[in-house]
């Protein structure tokens, strides 16, 4: 199989200048931000104006993260069945209805935890069939030799964006209240849901398929798909673990640093955003990397990093010190982790042929969004039983898993980013064809000569996962 090197066309066309990822972009980072600021405001809304109980804070929680554990599958195939614009636009505009009517309860003074449950499980429920779809909608947008430049860019605004929106979400909870402040979020899937209808590239042709076909037969060829391909399969796996193992972590993190550590707020929230800043270095980065010594060996570098993070956690003691320390970690932590995570989504979605993109992606989803809910219920436990420390301990064991799968698989070895899959029968071309071919649609990525032409009609904003 040939390397997906860049060819000269490819790589001197500016992704900034490519008006559908522009607004691809603009579309998602303002749904990052906007799904940042409802998770600042709704637990407070339940905390402080209708007096949640920690088990009903939980149910809340457990509730918006329950719909990626059951529906994922299901979304991944109906966004291989149907338009994945339109998939994401239906999902944009049920978000934003579905959030609107807390604002609207709270001022008739009829908001309830129970409309909030009900609220969070809808949301969630759209986020899953939006996201299926959004992140396969990609390579069909750009050339497959950009997609891991696009993914880097993609990574990194996504990491910024979340910031960016929990720092705003705060300022609007402060000066409306969490209520009105959620209208900041549906603002963003309005901006998501403008931005995706305005992009013109045609999807790739579906391959037909029998009007009988059950959706339940799609899902299992999806799983099919990614077990009978190994790369795709040990990928999958070292997602699904690190995913195990983070959750574990992440659930007593916090915990752990504001009370056994006694980190105030302020410095807590200067970790995060070092977190965040690390996260961005390495989407960025993850492109020069992966050519200077190979996605392999780069992918198996940051998993070997990433334990390593951990121990000034387990190590330190309360002081400037060590907080110093461990923000420094968790930005090399995070680093690691966009430069993997970067790179491995790159390979498959470059190795996927064009009707099992969503199916793929889900796949993944399904396993990783399963996995986090139970490393909480079992940090939980362990928390109380052997205490918080030796927990995260565990957890950073647990770190090695990813490691040893990808290490004991050919993909450790891997030097450049892997060939476009052929193009099954009756599909149209698998991958987006070359700029250079001709086609009849819209140039995927433009030649030097439309990019002067295009800048004078760019999409608002400008395009920012």
């Amino acid at each position: 199989m040939t390397s997906c090197a860049e060819s000269p066309a490819s790589s001197s066309a500016s992704l900034w200048r490519h008006r559908d990822f522009r607004r691809y972009l603009t579309g998602q980072t303002a749904s990052v931000a906007g799904s940042s600021i409802t998770q600042m405001a709704l637990p407070v809304l339940a905390v402080l104006h209708l007096d949640a109980t920690t088990a009903q804070v939980a149910w809340l929680a457990f509730l918006g993260q329950l719909p990626p554990a059951l529906l994922a599958l299901h979304a991944g195939a109906l966004a291989d069945r149907h338009s994945k614009r339109r998939q994401m636009i239906t999902s944009d505009l049920v978000s934003a209805a579905a959030l609107a009517t807390v604002p609207v309860a709270a001022a008739l003074d009829a908001l309830t935890l129970s409309q909030l449950m009900i609220v969070a499980v809808v949301q969630g429920a759209a986020s899953v069939l939006h996201d299926a779809a959004a992140i396969s909608l990609l390579p069909s947008l750009v050339d497959r030799s950009l997609i891991q430049r696009s993914n880097s860019r993609v990574g990194a605004l996504f990491a910024i964006a979340a910031t960016a929106g929990s720092h705003l979400g705060a300022a609007l909870t402060a000066v409306l209240g969490p209520a009105r402040a959620l209208l900041g979020d549906v603002a963003s899937f309005l901006i998501s849901a403008g931005c995706t209808a305005r992009i013109q590239t045609a999807e790739p042709a579906r391959a037909a398929r029998p009007k009988a076909r059950r959706l339940g037969e799609e899902i299992g060829e999806g799983l099919r798909y990614v077990h009978g391909d190994e790369r795709l399969r040990t990928l999958t796996l070292v997602n699904a673990t690190t995913s195990f193992a983070l959750g574990l972590l992440n659930t007593l993190w916090a915990l752990y640093l504001l009370r056994t550590l006694a980190v105030s707020a302020t410095a807590f929230g200067v970790m995060l955003g070092l977190g965040a800043l690390g996260a961005a270095a390495g989407a960025l980065t993850a492109p020069a990397l992966a050519r200077r010594w190979g996605p392999g060996p780069m992918m198996l570098t940051a998993l070997a990093i990433t334990p390593l993070t951990q121990i000034p956690l387990l190590l330190a003691s309360p002081g400037l010190r060590w907080q110093i320390t461990i923000g420094v970690a968790l930005f090399l932590q995070l680093a690691c982790a966009g430069a993997a995570g970067t790179t491995q989504r790159s390979i498959r979605q470059i190795i996927t042929t064009a009707g099992m993109q969503a199916r793929m992606q889900s796949v993944s989803t399904w396993l990783t969004a399963g996995a986090r809910p139970v490393a909480a219920l079992l940090a939980g436990g362990l928390g109380t039983w052997i205490g918080v420390r030796p927990t995260l301990t565990a957890g950073t064991f647990l770190l090695l898993v990813p490691l040893g799968v990808l290490a004991r698989s050919p993909l450790r070895a891997l030097r450049h980013m892997p060939g476009s899959p052929p193009a099954p029968p009756g599909t149209g071309n698998a991958a987006v064809p070359s700029p250079h071919a001709p086609r009849t649609a819209p140039p995927a990525v433009p030649t030097p000569a439309r990019t002067e032409d295009d800048r004078t009609d760019r999409s608002p904003g400008g395009d920012a996962t």
